[in-house]
Protein backbone atom coordinates (compact mmCIF):
# COMPACT_ATOMS: atom_id res chain seq x y z
CA UNK A 1 0.00 0.00 0.00
CA UNK A 2 1.00 3.57 -0.84
CA UNK A 3 0.48 6.68 1.16
CA UNK A 4 -1.89 7.93 -1.04
CA UNK A 5 -4.01 5.10 -1.03
CA UNK A 6 -7.33 5.26 0.84
CA UNK A 7 -6.81 2.88 3.52
CA UNK A 8 -3.80 3.65 4.54
CA UNK A 9 -5.02 7.85 4.16
CA UNK A 10 -8.10 6.41 6.55
CA UNK A 11 -5.27 4.55 8.89
CA UNK A 12 -3.45 8.18 9.15
CA UNK A 13 -6.72 9.93 10.42
CA UNK A 14 -7.47 7.01 13.02
CA UNK A 15 -3.99 6.99 13.90
CA UNK A 16 -3.91 10.90 14.42
CA UNK A 17 -7.77 10.53 16.12
CA UNK A 18 -6.00 7.83 18.91
CA UNK A 19 -3.22 10.24 19.38
CA UNK A 20 -5.32 13.09 20.50
CA UNK A 21 -7.89 10.81 22.37
CA UNK A 22 -4.56 9.31 23.88
CA UNK A 23 -5.98 5.69 24.59
CA UNK A 24 -4.41 2.50 23.75
CA UNK A 25 -5.55 0.65 20.12
CA UNK A 26 -5.09 -1.85 17.94
CA UNK A 27 -6.07 -2.26 14.20
CA UNK A 28 -7.77 -5.55 13.93
CA UNK A 29 -10.10 -6.74 11.17
CA UNK A 30 -9.56 -7.22 7.55
CA UNK A 31 -6.22 -4.74 7.14
CA UNK A 32 -4.83 -6.46 9.79
CA UNK A 33 -5.64 -9.93 8.22
CA UNK A 34 -4.49 -8.85 5.37
CA UNK A 35 -0.63 -7.23 6.93
CA UNK A 36 -0.18 -10.47 9.34
CA UNK A 37 -1.64 -13.15 6.84
CA UNK A 38 -2.29 -12.87 2.58
CA UNK A 39 -3.47 -9.49 1.40
CA UNK A 40 -6.87 -9.63 0.48
CA UNK A 41 -9.67 -6.83 -0.60
CA UNK A 42 -11.31 -4.90 2.73
CA UNK A 43 -13.73 -1.97 1.90
CA UNK A 44 -12.76 -0.79 5.54
CA UNK A 45 -10.61 -0.36 8.80
CA UNK A 46 -11.40 -1.53 12.25
CA UNK A 47 -10.00 -1.19 15.28
CA UNK A 48 -10.37 -2.19 19.17
CA UNK A 49 -10.06 0.82 21.74
CA UNK A 50 -10.06 0.95 25.42
CA UNK A 51 -11.66 3.85 26.50
CA UNK A 52 -14.14 5.24 29.26
CA UNK A 53 -17.88 5.09 28.06
CA UNK A 54 -18.09 8.77 29.23
CA UNK A 55 -15.16 9.34 26.65
CA UNK A 56 -17.47 8.98 23.82
CA UNK A 57 -18.63 12.26 23.23
CA UNK A 58 -15.05 14.01 23.07
CA UNK A 59 -14.15 10.95 20.67
CA UNK A 60 -16.71 12.08 18.44
CA UNK A 61 -15.75 15.77 18.58
CA UNK A 62 -12.32 15.47 17.77
CA UNK A 63 -13.40 12.63 15.16
CA UNK A 64 -15.83 15.29 12.90
CA UNK A 65 -12.36 17.64 13.34
CA UNK A 66 -10.35 15.40 11.45
CA UNK A 67 -12.73 14.26 8.82
CA UNK A 68 -14.76 11.23 10.34
CA UNK A 69 -18.16 11.81 9.96
CA UNK A 70 -20.38 9.58 12.53
CA UNK A 71 -22.84 6.86 10.34
CA UNK A 72 -25.85 7.40 12.61
CA UNK A 73 -27.70 10.16 13.60
CA UNK A 74 -27.26 9.30 17.69
CA UNK A 75 -23.64 7.72 16.89
CA UNK A 76 -23.28 8.22 20.81
CA UNK A 77 -26.71 6.47 22.10
CA UNK A 78 -25.27 3.44 19.31
CA UNK A 79 -21.86 3.51 20.75
CA UNK A 80 -23.31 3.32 24.30
CA UNK A 81 -25.17 0.42 24.04
CA UNK A 82 -23.38 -1.42 21.25
CA UNK A 83 -19.97 -0.63 22.20
CA UNK A 84 -18.76 0.27 18.90
CA UNK A 85 -18.75 3.72 16.94
CA UNK A 86 -19.18 3.65 13.69
CA UNK A 87 -17.35 6.42 11.66
CA UNK A 88 -16.68 7.27 7.76
CA UNK A 89 -13.67 9.26 6.14
CA UNK A 90 -15.87 12.11 4.36
CA UNK A 91 -12.23 12.22 2.07
CA UNK A 92 -13.05 8.67 0.76
CA UNK A 93 -16.10 7.62 2.07
CA UNK A 94 -14.06 4.50 3.91
CA UNK A 95 -15.82 2.94 7.02
CA UNK A 96 -14.43 2.85 10.49
CA UNK A 97 -15.62 0.52 13.00
CA UNK A 98 -14.42 1.06 16.60
CA UNK A 99 -14.90 -0.97 19.08
CA UNK A 100 -14.58 0.14 22.52
CA UNK A 101 -13.12 -2.46 24.18
CA UNK A 102 -14.26 -3.90 27.34
CA UNK A 103 -13.17 -7.66 28.01
CA UNK A 104 -9.61 -8.97 29.77
CA UNK A 105 -8.51 -10.49 26.60
CA UNK A 106 -9.08 -7.14 24.50
CA UNK A 107 -6.72 -5.20 27.16
CA UNK A 108 -4.23 -7.70 26.98
CA UNK A 109 -4.59 -7.84 22.87
CA UNK A 110 -4.12 -3.77 22.78
CA UNK A 111 -1.51 -3.82 25.46
CA UNK A 112 0.49 -7.08 23.44
CA UNK A 113 -0.27 -5.18 20.35
CA UNK A 114 3.38 -4.27 17.97
CA UNK A 115 3.73 -1.26 15.98
CA UNK A 116 4.10 -2.07 11.98
CA UNK A 117 5.14 -0.13 9.62
CA UNK A 118 3.09 0.56 6.28
CA UNK A 119 2.79 3.59 3.77
CA UNK A 120 5.14 5.47 5.93
CA UNK A 121 2.58 5.32 8.45
CA UNK A 122 3.30 3.35 12.09
CA UNK A 123 0.26 1.82 13.16
CA UNK A 124 -0.42 -0.98 16.14
CA UNK A 125 -1.51 -4.15 15.26
CA UNK A 126 -2.36 -7.23 17.19
CA UNK A 127 -0.23 -10.00 17.84
CA UNK A 128 -1.62 -12.81 14.60
CA UNK A 129 -2.27 -15.05 18.07
CA UNK A 130 -4.86 -12.82 19.10
CA UNK A 131 -6.09 -11.22 15.63
CA UNK A 132 -6.75 -15.25 15.23
CA UNK A 133 -9.04 -15.16 18.69
CA UNK A 134 -10.98 -11.71 17.46
CA UNK A 135 -11.48 -13.52 13.95
CA UNK A 136 -12.78 -16.77 15.49
CA UNK A 137 -14.97 -15.22 17.66
CA UNK A 138 -16.57 -13.05 14.98
CA UNK A 139 -17.07 -16.45 13.21
CA UNK A 140 -17.85 -15.40 9.89
CA UNK A 141 -16.77 -17.00 6.72
CA UNK A 142 -14.45 -14.06 5.70
CA UNK A 143 -12.84 -14.96 9.31
CA UNK A 144 -12.18 -18.18 8.69
CA UNK A 145 -10.34 -17.99 5.61
CA UNK A 146 -8.53 -15.37 7.34
CA UNK A 147 -7.82 -18.01 10.24
CA UNK A 148 -5.89 -19.78 7.73
CA UNK A 149 -4.07 -17.62 5.97
CA UNK A 150 -2.83 -16.50 9.16
CA UNK A 151 -2.09 -19.80 10.11
CA UNK A 152 -0.32 -20.52 6.53
CA UNK A 153 2.26 -16.72 6.79
CA UNK A 154 2.76 -17.33 10.36
CA UNK A 155 4.40 -21.24 11.30
CA UNK A 156 5.17 -20.32 14.69
CA UNK A 157 1.87 -19.81 16.32
CA UNK A 158 0.74 -20.24 19.76
CA UNK A 159 -2.19 -22.91 19.28
CA UNK A 160 -2.01 -23.64 22.74
CA UNK A 161 -2.84 -20.40 23.86
CA UNK A 162 -5.28 -19.90 20.83
CA UNK A 163 -7.18 -22.87 21.86
CA UNK A 164 -7.14 -22.02 25.80
CA UNK A 165 -8.94 -18.62 24.91
CA UNK A 166 -10.99 -19.72 22.06
CA UNK A 167 -12.54 -22.35 24.89
CA UNK A 168 -13.21 -19.77 27.00
CA UNK A 169 -15.00 -17.87 24.67
CA UNK A 170 -16.82 -20.68 23.27
CA UNK A 171 -18.27 -21.08 26.64
CA UNK A 172 -19.45 -18.16 27.82
CA UNK A 173 -21.05 -17.53 24.46
CA UNK A 174 -22.38 -20.93 23.94
CA UNK A 175 -20.82 -21.73 20.46
CA UNK A 176 -18.65 -24.59 20.46
CA UNK A 177 -18.42 -24.31 17.29
CA UNK A 178 -15.69 -21.00 17.70
CA UNK A 179 -13.62 -23.81 19.04
CA UNK A 180 -14.63 -26.32 16.65
CA UNK A 181 -14.30 -24.73 13.48
CA UNK A 182 -10.69 -23.16 14.64
CA UNK A 183 -9.23 -26.72 15.62
CA UNK A 184 -9.96 -28.04 11.99
CA UNK A 185 -7.97 -25.05 10.89
CA UNK A 186 -5.22 -26.17 13.06
CA UNK A 187 -5.50 -29.84 12.63
CA UNK A 188 -4.67 -29.25 8.55
CA UNK A 189 -1.73 -27.54 9.66
CA UNK A 190 -0.50 -30.12 11.98
CA UNK A 191 -0.79 -32.96 9.40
Amino acid sequence: MKKNDPLIKTLLVLKKLMDVCACPWTVIGGVAASLLGKPRFTADVDAVILIDLKEIPQIIKNAVKLGLKPRLKDAEAFAQKNRVLLLRNTENDINIDISLGLLPFEQKAIENSQKYKIGGLTINLPKVEDLIIFKAVAHRSQDLIDIQELVNANPKIDFKYIKKTLKEFASVLEMPEILADAEKIFTKEDK
